[in-house]
C-alpha cells in the first residue's frame, strides 16, 4: 500500500526529468539557431533572408517559446504537487510518531495498573484491619468488664439473700454428669 502512495510521486519525477531534458534540448536548439542566424547575418552583411524564411523561423521560435511556457507550467505544477506530498509525508510521519509514543505510554500504564490496584487495596485493607483489631480489643475489654460486673452482681446477690450455693463435685452430681463449657 505504501508503494502505491509513492508511485505517482516517482511517475511525476520521471515526467519532470523527461520534460526538463526536452526543455534543455529545445534551449540548445534555440541557442544553435540564434548562433547560426548571427553567423549568417554577420558573414553575409549584404544578405537579407527572404521574408518567407524569416517568417518561418519566427513562427518556429514562437512555437518553441509556446512549448517552453507549457513545459515550464507543467514543471511548476509537478513541483507544487511534490511539495504538497512532501508536506503530507512529514505530517503523517509526525502523526505516526505521536501515536507510537502514546501507544507506548498507554501500554506502560496498563502494565502498571495491577500494581497500583494492589497497592490501593492494601492501603484500604490496612485501615480495615486496624479498625477490626480496635473493635476486637474493645470487645475483649467489654467482655472482661461484663464478666467482672456479672461476678460482682452474683456475689452481691448471694450476700444480700444470704444464700449459700451448694458446691458440686467436679463432673458429677449423684451420677449425673454436667456438661463442660470448655473450662476443663
Amino acid at each position: 500500500m505504501a508503494q502505491s502512495a509513492y508511485q505517482p510521486v516517482s511517475d511525476s519525477q520521471v515526467e519532470i526529468a523527461r520534460l526538463q531534458s526536452e526543455l534543455e534540448m529545445r534551449d540548445q536548439l534555440v541557442q544553435q539557431l540564434s548562433q547560426e542566424l548571427f553567423r549568417l547575418v554577420k558573414g553575409n552583411a549584404g544578405f537579407m533572408p527572404s521574408p518567407e524564411v524569416s517568417e518561418r523561423h519566427q513562427a518556429e521560435v514562437r512555437a518553441l517559446r509556446e512549448q517552453l511556457r507549457g513545459v515550464e507550467k507543467q514543471v511548476d505544477f509537478y513541483q507544487a504537487q511534490l511539495e504538497d506530498r512532501d508536506t503530507e509525508v512529514v505530517q503523517l510521519r509526525q502523526t505516526v510518531q505521536e501515536l507510537t509514543d502514546r501507544s507506548r505510554m498507554l501500554e506502560q500504564v496498563v502494565q502498571e495498573l495491577p500494581n497500583v490496584y494492589r497497592q490501593k487495596f492494601a492501603e484500604r485493607m490496612t485501615a480495615v484491619r486496624e479498625k477490626v483489631a480496635q473493635i476486637q480489643q474493645e470487645n475483649r475489654q467489654l467482655q472482661a468488664e461484663l464478666q467482672s460486673v456479672s461476678y460482682r452482681l452474683a456475689v452481691r446477690t448471694r450476700r444480700s439473700q444470704h444464700l449459700d450455693l451448694p458446691s458440686f463435685a467436679q463432673g458429677s452430681l449423684g451420677g449425673i454428669s454436667l456438661p463442660s463449657f470448655g473450662n476443663g
